[in-house]
Protein backbone atom coordinates (compact mmCIF):
# COMPACT_ATOMS: atom_id res chain seq x y z
CA UNK A 1 0.00 0.00 0.00
CA UNK A 2 1.40 3.38 -0.97
CA UNK A 3 1.96 5.90 1.80
CA UNK A 4 1.49 8.87 -0.51
CA UNK A 5 -1.87 10.57 -0.09
CA UNK A 6 -3.78 12.05 -2.97
CA UNK A 7 -2.23 15.45 -3.72
CA UNK A 8 -4.54 18.33 -4.50
CA UNK A 9 -2.92 20.96 -6.71
CA UNK A 10 -2.03 23.86 -4.44
CA UNK A 11 -3.30 22.04 -1.34
CA UNK A 12 -1.43 21.58 1.94
CA UNK A 13 -0.14 18.19 0.83
CA UNK A 14 1.40 19.72 -2.30
CA UNK A 15 2.98 22.52 -0.26
CA UNK A 16 4.46 20.03 2.22
CA UNK A 17 5.82 17.88 -0.61
CA UNK A 18 7.42 20.87 -2.31
CA UNK A 19 8.95 22.17 0.94
CA UNK A 20 10.36 18.75 1.86
CA UNK A 21 11.70 18.07 -1.66
CA UNK A 22 13.33 21.51 -1.73
CA UNK A 23 14.87 20.89 1.69
CA UNK A 24 16.32 17.56 0.54
CA UNK A 25 17.85 19.08 -2.60
CA UNK A 26 19.31 22.06 -0.72
CA UNK A 27 20.69 19.95 2.12
CA UNK A 28 22.28 17.45 -0.27
CA UNK A 29 24.15 20.37 -1.81
CA UNK A 30 25.08 21.95 1.52
CA UNK A 31 25.91 19.08 3.89
CA UNK A 32 26.11 16.08 1.57
CA UNK A 33 23.92 13.09 1.18
CA UNK A 34 25.56 11.06 3.93
CA UNK A 35 24.65 13.71 6.52
CA UNK A 36 20.94 13.84 5.67
CA UNK A 37 18.52 12.87 8.41
CA UNK A 38 14.76 13.10 8.65
CA UNK A 39 14.94 15.62 11.53
CA UNK A 40 17.37 17.80 9.55
CA UNK A 41 15.10 17.74 6.48
CA UNK A 42 12.03 18.40 8.62
CA UNK A 43 13.61 21.42 10.28
CA UNK A 44 14.64 22.90 6.93
CA UNK A 45 11.19 22.23 5.42
CA UNK A 46 9.33 23.67 8.41
CA UNK A 47 7.48 20.46 9.20
CA UNK A 48 7.72 17.90 11.98
CA UNK A 49 9.68 14.69 11.51
CA UNK A 50 6.41 12.79 12.08
CA UNK A 51 4.99 14.48 8.97
CA UNK A 52 7.85 13.02 6.92
CA UNK A 53 7.60 9.59 8.53
CA UNK A 54 3.83 9.52 8.03
CA UNK A 55 4.05 10.49 4.37
CA UNK A 56 7.27 8.75 3.25
CA UNK A 57 7.98 6.15 5.92
CA UNK A 58 11.75 6.63 6.03
CA UNK A 59 14.60 8.64 4.58
CA UNK A 60 15.24 6.19 1.72
CA UNK A 61 11.64 6.42 0.51
CA UNK A 62 11.83 10.21 0.70
CA UNK A 63 15.07 10.21 -1.33
CA UNK A 64 13.39 7.88 -3.83
CA UNK A 65 10.42 10.22 -4.17
CA UNK A 66 12.71 13.22 -4.69
CA UNK A 67 14.65 11.26 -7.32
CA UNK A 68 11.51 10.30 -9.23
CA UNK A 69 10.36 13.92 -9.32
CA UNK A 70 13.80 14.99 -10.54
CA UNK A 71 13.73 12.36 -13.29
CA UNK A 72 10.29 13.45 -14.57
CA UNK A 73 10.72 15.23 -17.92
CA UNK A 74 9.57 18.84 -18.01
CA UNK A 75 8.71 18.90 -21.70
CA UNK A 76 7.91 16.51 -24.54
CA UNK A 77 10.90 15.40 -26.59
CA UNK A 78 11.76 17.78 -29.43
CA UNK A 79 10.71 16.86 -32.94
CA UNK A 80 13.53 16.54 -35.47
CA UNK A 81 11.29 15.61 -38.41
CA UNK A 82 12.00 11.87 -38.56
CA UNK A 83 11.73 9.00 -36.08
CA UNK A 84 15.40 8.07 -36.31
CA UNK A 85 16.48 11.64 -35.52
CA UNK A 86 13.91 11.94 -32.74
CA UNK A 87 15.04 8.69 -31.09
CA UNK A 88 18.74 9.51 -31.51
CA UNK A 89 18.28 12.94 -29.94
CA UNK A 90 16.20 11.56 -27.08
CA UNK A 91 18.56 8.63 -26.41
CA UNK A 92 21.57 10.96 -26.45
CA UNK A 93 19.99 13.28 -23.90
CA UNK A 94 18.80 10.32 -21.80
CA UNK A 95 22.23 8.73 -21.62
CA UNK A 96 23.93 12.07 -20.92
CA UNK A 97 21.61 12.92 -18.04
CA UNK A 98 21.24 9.46 -16.52
CA UNK A 99 24.90 8.45 -16.73
CA UNK A 100 26.17 11.57 -14.95
CA UNK A 101 27.09 11.02 -11.30
CA UNK A 102 23.98 12.94 -10.21
CA UNK A 103 21.80 11.04 -12.68
CA UNK A 104 23.08 7.65 -11.52
CA UNK A 105 22.43 8.64 -7.90
CA UNK A 106 18.86 9.62 -8.74
CA UNK A 107 18.30 6.39 -10.69
CA UNK A 108 19.59 4.30 -7.79
CA UNK A 109 17.49 6.25 -5.29
CA UNK A 110 14.39 5.76 -7.43
CA UNK A 111 15.02 2.02 -7.50
CA UNK A 112 15.63 1.80 -3.74
CA UNK A 113 12.27 3.27 -2.81
CA UNK A 114 9.01 1.49 -2.15
CA UNK A 115 9.53 -2.27 -2.34
CA UNK A 116 6.32 -2.51 -4.38
CA UNK A 117 8.14 -0.65 -7.14
CA UNK A 118 5.87 2.38 -7.38
CA UNK A 119 8.73 4.82 -7.91
CA UNK A 120 10.59 2.64 -10.40
CA UNK A 121 7.33 2.15 -12.28
CA UNK A 122 6.81 5.93 -12.41
CA UNK A 123 10.28 6.35 -13.95
CA UNK A 124 9.51 3.68 -16.52
CA UNK A 125 6.25 5.43 -17.31
CA UNK A 126 8.11 8.70 -17.92
CA UNK A 127 10.33 7.04 -20.54
CA UNK A 128 7.37 5.23 -22.12
CA UNK A 129 5.40 8.48 -22.39
CA UNK A 130 8.33 10.25 -24.05
CA UNK A 131 8.75 7.38 -26.52
CA UNK A 132 5.02 7.28 -27.20
CA UNK A 133 5.11 10.97 -28.20
CA UNK A 134 7.91 10.30 -30.70
CA UNK A 135 6.17 7.23 -32.12
CA UNK A 136 2.86 9.09 -32.50
CA UNK A 137 4.64 11.87 -34.39
CA UNK A 138 6.28 9.30 -36.66
CA UNK A 139 2.91 7.66 -37.37
CA UNK A 140 1.40 11.08 -38.18
CA UNK A 141 4.22 11.61 -40.69
CA UNK A 142 3.43 8.23 -42.28
CA UNK A 143 6.54 6.49 -40.96
CA UNK A 144 6.54 2.90 -39.79
CA UNK A 145 6.61 3.12 -36.01
CA UNK A 146 7.40 0.23 -33.69
CA UNK A 147 5.56 -0.18 -30.40
CA UNK A 148 6.67 1.48 -27.18
CA UNK A 149 7.60 -1.77 -25.41
CA UNK A 150 9.95 -2.79 -28.20
CA UNK A 151 11.76 0.57 -28.02
CA UNK A 152 12.03 0.19 -24.25
CA UNK A 153 13.46 -3.33 -24.64
CA UNK A 154 15.90 -2.56 -27.44
CA UNK A 155 17.04 1.00 -26.73
CA UNK A 156 16.25 2.03 -23.16
CA UNK A 157 16.96 -1.28 -21.37
CA UNK A 158 20.55 -1.61 -22.66
CA UNK A 159 21.26 2.00 -21.71
CA UNK A 160 19.86 1.51 -18.20
CA UNK A 161 21.87 -1.67 -17.72
CA UNK A 162 25.05 0.15 -18.69
CA UNK A 163 24.18 3.18 -16.56
CA UNK A 164 23.66 1.00 -13.49
CA UNK A 165 26.34 -1.65 -13.92
CA UNK A 166 28.89 -0.58 -16.55
CA UNK A 167 28.93 3.23 -16.54
CA UNK A 168 32.23 3.73 -18.37
CA UNK A 169 32.24 4.98 -21.96
CA UNK A 170 28.57 5.88 -22.18
CA UNK A 171 28.58 8.26 -25.09
CA UNK A 172 26.21 9.74 -27.62
CA UNK A 173 27.72 7.33 -30.15
CA UNK A 174 26.60 4.38 -28.04
CA UNK A 175 23.04 5.76 -27.86
CA UNK A 176 23.04 6.46 -31.61
CA UNK A 177 24.29 2.95 -32.34
CA UNK A 178 21.49 1.38 -30.30
CA UNK A 179 18.89 3.41 -32.18
CA UNK A 180 20.44 2.71 -35.58
CA UNK A 181 20.71 -1.05 -34.99
CA UNK A 182 17.17 -1.12 -33.65
CA UNK A 183 15.68 0.76 -36.59
CA UNK A 184 17.78 -1.15 -39.17
CA UNK A 185 16.56 -4.52 -37.84
CA UNK A 186 13.86 -5.86 -40.21
CA UNK A 187 12.19 -7.58 -37.26
CA UNK A 188 11.47 -4.15 -35.79
CA UNK A 189 9.02 -3.29 -38.55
Amino acid sequence: MSRKPMVRPGGRSARVQEAVHTAVRELQDEVGRSELTVPLVATRAGVTPSTIYRRWGDLQELLSDVAVEHLRPDTPPPSHGHLSADLRGWAEQFIEEMSSPVGRTYVRDALLGNPDGDNAARCSTYAAEQIDVMLARAAERGEDAPDVETVLDRVVAPMMYRILFRPGDLTADYAHRLVREFLDDPATR
